[in-house]
């Protein structure tokens, strides 16, 4: 398999990093991440750079938020009676994960008032600018990787990878 199409499995190391140069996920020390292209599971820009790039290419992309994982929304952010609080110290900036209809979500904690707290449940990246350098190491029709290992979705990551390029 020459390039990168729809369908294909595309295994890739990668580096992400935000317009000031640093690193917010890498998979530098870890297998590569695999995903079949257009199958949903991984954020629209990143699936559409490597359509088109050969085994061992390398190429730096840059994602705008709407590419990306979206401008941030008010509409995620949520007001909590403090009494949930009580006897969980808990601090403004510290990740919290809530049970969802839908299964585990997390949220960022941004402020702590007497009677409140407010939890943003956009995702850290949300309204963020991305760089990704990417090298396609393997092509496949098939998946390479054990199933339930990295599984990512555009709102989360499973156990086994940080973020989803």
């Amino acid at each position: 398999m020459s390039k990168v199409k729809n369908g294909v499995f595309v295994q890739l190391h990668y580096t992400g990093t935000l317009e000031d140069d640093s690193v917010f996920d890498s998979s530098d020390g870890r297998p590569p991440l695999e995903f079949q292209v257009g199958g949903g599971g991984i954020i629209q820009g990143f699936n559409d750079a490597v359509i088109d790039m050969a085994l061992n290419e390398e190429k730096k992309v840059v994602l705008t938020p709407d590419q990306a994982y979206g401008q941030p929304r008010e509409d995620l952010k949520r007001d909590f009676p403090a009494s949930m609080l009580e006897g969980h110290p808990v601090e403004v900036g510290q990740q919290l994960r809530f049970e969802s209809p839908h299964g585990p979500v997390s949220g960022t904690v941004l402020s702590i008032e007497p009677d409140k707290f407010v939890v943003d449940f956009n995702h850290p990246l949300a309204g963020k600018t991305l760089a990704f350098m990417i090298k396609v190491v393997g092509i496949s029709d098939t998946p390479t990787q054990p199933q339930g290992g990295c599984s990512c979705t555009p709102s989360s990551c499973s156990s086994g990878c940080d973020s989803c390029g």
